[in-house]
């Protein structure tokens, strides 16, 4: 086999469908979109309409509500504590505060707090303290040896 007979196996590859391209091609005048009409038309949006019929996401009934107040928490998974403090970013030996997360750059905004979740091992031993915490973060973190403080009555778990 040479370079020059190299070529894609059978039904790889198709040829493009080229529109308005005469009367020869199959799809020329007018390139297959029918005679008149809107989608006869350059310029047409219209998925989900229904040709002025009540379209069907506005028939269903609306479901479900979005508390305005709601709390949205940064997540930090223990596995990533654990490579930051390998990775020399986080001192192990001081408590671990929710700002020591954000200057070593693991969380980047606090927004209405830091919550650990138990993603991943953690090994070294750790004082942390955050906004909130899964129960299982706190099984981890007090069976490597360390101990997890949840601040603020409104934590969460």
């Amino acid at each position: 086999m040479k370079l020059h007979e190299l070529r894609d196996n059978d039904g790889a590859t198709k040829k493009r469908k080229r529109i308005g391209r005469g009367p020869g091609s199959g799809t020329g005048k007018t390139g297959g979109r029918g005679i008149k009409g809107q989608n006869s038309r350059s310029g047409v949006a219209i998925n989900g309409y229904e040709g002025g019929q009540m379209p069907l996401y506005q028939r269903l009934p609306k479901r479900g509500f979005t508390k305005p107040n709601r709390k949205a928490f940064a997540v930090v998974n223990l596995g990533l504590i654990q490579k930051f403090i390998d990775a020399k970013k986080i001192d192990a030996g001081k408590p671990i505060t929710e700002d020591a997360l954000i200057e070593s750059g693991l969380v980047r905004r606090k927004l209405d707090g830091i919550r650990v979740l138990a993603k991943g091992d953690i090994t070294a031993k750790v004082t942390l303290e955050v906004t909130g915490a899964s129960k299982s973060a706190v099984e981890a973190v007090e069976k490597a040896g360390g101990s997890l403080t949840v601040t603020t009555a409104a934590a969460t778990e």
